[in-house]
C-alpha cells in the first residue's frame, strides 16, 4: 500500500474483532482518521476517531460521511441474540451489503470483510449460507480490492456468552494438537484484527482474496 496517510472506515466497531481493530488502526502510523459507523458510542477518546451514530435501517440518510480509503465490515450476530432468521438476515447480509455498497459509490477502494470459516452461498444451513451470500455479492462492487476473512472459532470477552461459540471452541482447541489441524485452533478477537490490519499495509494480492484459517496465522507470523 501507498505510504500516504489512510482513512479507515469500521462497522461493527462495538464488536469482538471490530473493537480491537479500531484500537489497533489508531496506532497505525498509516492511518489518519478512523471513522466509525455504530449505534452506541464506543468510549474510546482519541484524536483520529471519528464516530458516527447510525441507524443502519437508513443508511442512505449518513451517504455523505461513507467516504475514506480503507472499509472494514466486522458486524455479526447469532439466531438467539438477533431473535429470528429475519433480524439476523438484516445484519449479517443487508446492513453490510447496503454500507458496503454505498462506501463502494463513494470511492472507497479496499474492503475488509470479516466472514466464516464455513461460509458458502448454496449451503442448507442459514448461517453460512447468508455469509457466503454476502461474499458473492460485494464482488460485485467497484472496490479495487476485496479481502475475505475466514476465521475459524473467535475467542474472547462477549458481552453475551455464546454458548454454541464456546463449545465449539473447546472442541475445536481439543485438535491443536494434531499438526496437521493447528490452523483451525480458535482465534482471539485481537489475533484477527491484528491480521487485517498487516493485510491492509501490503494489498498484493489479487482483486478478490479469501483469507482462510492458514491464510490468517500466516499474517500474523509478520509480528513475530
Amino acid at each position: 500500500m501507498e505510504n500516504s496517510s489512510k482513512t479507515a472506515i469500521v462497522i461493527g466497531a462495538t464488536g469482538l474483532v471490530g473493537r480491537k481493530l479500531v484500537l489497533l488502526l489508531l496506532n497505525q502510523p498509516f492511518i489518519s482518521k478512523v471513522k466509525t459507523f455504530s449505534r452506541r458510542d464506543l468510549g474510546i477518546l482519541h484524536n483520529k476517531l471519528e464516530e458516527h451514530f447510525i441507524d443502519f435501517n437508513h443508511i442512505n440518510h449518513f451517504s455523505s460521511e461513507i467516504r475514506g480509503d480503507l472499509l472494514f465490515s466486522c458486524m455479526g450476530t447469532t439466531l438467539k441474540s438477533a431473535g429470528n432468521k429475519k433480524a439476523q438476515y438484516k445484519v449479517d447480509y443487508t446492513y453490510q451489503y447496503n454500507f458496503a455498497k454505498l462506501a463502494s459509490l463513494n470511492g472507497v477502494r479496499h474492503y475488509f470483510l470479516v466472514s466464516a470459516i464455513n461460509a458458502n452461498a448454496t449451503s442448507s444451513f442459514f448461517y453460512p449460507k447468508i455469509k457466503g451470500q454476502l461474499e458473492q455479492s460485494v464482488k460485485d462492487l467497484s472496490f479495487d480490492s476485496i479481502s475475505i476473512f475466514r476465521p475459524s472459532v473467535l475467542r474472547g470477552d462477549r458481552e453475551k456468552i455464546r454458548l454454541g461459540e464456546e463449545i465449539g471452541r473447546w472442541v475445536i482447541d481439543t485438535l491443536k494438537w494434531i499438526p496437521s489441524l493447528q490452523q483451525y485452533r480458535s482465534i482471539s478477537g485481537e489475533e484477527l484484527a491484528l491480521a487485517m490490519v498487516n493485510a491492509s499495509k501490503t494489498l498484493g494480492k489479487p482483486n478478490y482474496y479469501i483469507y482462510d484459517p492458514e491464510d490468517i496465522w500466516a499474517l500474523l507470523e509478520k509480528n513475530k
